[in-house]
């Protein structure tokens, strides 16, 4: 239960200090890339054992460890393009209402339970993704402003079943800080290989702001992994019920955060949206 609680609240302040880089007008993908060679450097330096690049290289999790770390950054963008376009609660259910995917893919793969309660669960939260994500008072496109809560939700999903997959069938529990820092390491050479090119066309403008923000997502995002994958190790709890509590949890108090804090507006539909995001989760749940 400890991992679950540390989990959502490193997920918490992640959604947090994307807020806090709008308000200061952080550049937000230098900061996300600072970010992942900070917590790149800290899974390493707090690795147990000596490390062997041969040993890396052969190991099980190693090309996962590329696919995740490519699936990171994408989603590490569109969930701060989210957060500062539609607001912090939208950009926490679009993201964690994806819970539904590894959800299905733990009955497939993991003969998971299954019931006519699950399944209610399951369409009620595609249709409080759609209801939560639009917005009637908007001068963005309708379609544009649908569709970066629908990548998200689709990336989202993807990549909490793929970890833990991974975490099934080739990460052991010594081996988390080194997978873990495999994962920021590849995603921030994508980030760093983007920066350069866009130095190269004179396109880029450095940001010594994005540092400071960088540190803190980095040990933030370092945390959530870790502790996602110790959570899911544990013998005590399936990986349904692990992705329900933790995701519910984050929806209701980043709404919460973001109504006292940041002053987000929310309208009806979304409300609507938010009540049909919990509805979906509680039957999950308790399915």
């Amino acid at each position: 239960m400890i991992y679950l609680i540390l989990s959502i609240t490193a997920s918490l302040f992640i959604f947090v200090v994307f807020k806090l880089l709008e308000k200061f007008e952080v550049n937000t993908f230098q900061t996300i890339v600072v970010n992942y060679i900070v917590a790149f450097s800290f899974g390493f330096f707090t690795a147990r054992d000596a490390i062997a690049i041969n040993s890396i290289v052969s190991a099980e999790w190693f090309l996962g460890s590329i696919i995740v770390g490519a699936l990171f950054i994408g989603l590490f963008t569109m969930m701060a393009w989210n957060a500062q376009k539609n607001g912090l609660s939208v950009a926490s259910v679009a993201s964690k209402m994806s819970v539904i995917i590894p959800i299905i893919f733990g009955v497939i793969l993991f003969r998971e339970s299954i019931g006519y309660q699950k399944i209610i669960g399951i369409v009620l939260a595609f249709i409080a993704v759609f209801l939560v994500s639009a917005k009637s008072k908007t001068t963005v496109n309708f379609k544009k402003n649908l569709m970066l809560p629908f990548l998200l939700f689709l990336g989202s999903g993807i990549s909490d079943t793929y970890i833990n997959y991974l975490q099934h069938t080739s990460i052991s529990e010594e081996n988390i800080p080194v997978f873990s820092a495999c994962v920021f390491g590849f995603a921030g050479l994508i980030g760093m290989s983007i920066l350069a090119a866009k130095k190269s066309g004179n396109q880029l403008q450095l940001d010594s702001k994005s540092i400071p923000g960088g540190i803190a997502l980095g040990l933030l995002n370092y945390a959530s992994l870790y502790y996602i994958i110790k959570a899911l190790q544990s013998q005590n709890m399936e990986s349904s019920s692990f992705f329900t509590i933790n995701n519910v949890a984050i929806v209701m108090i980043s709404t919460l955060i973001g109504l006292w804090f940041f002053n987000d507006h929310l309208t009806n539909r979304n409300w609507i949206g938010i009540g049909l995001a919990l509805i979906a989760i509680y039957l999950v749940t308790f399915a």
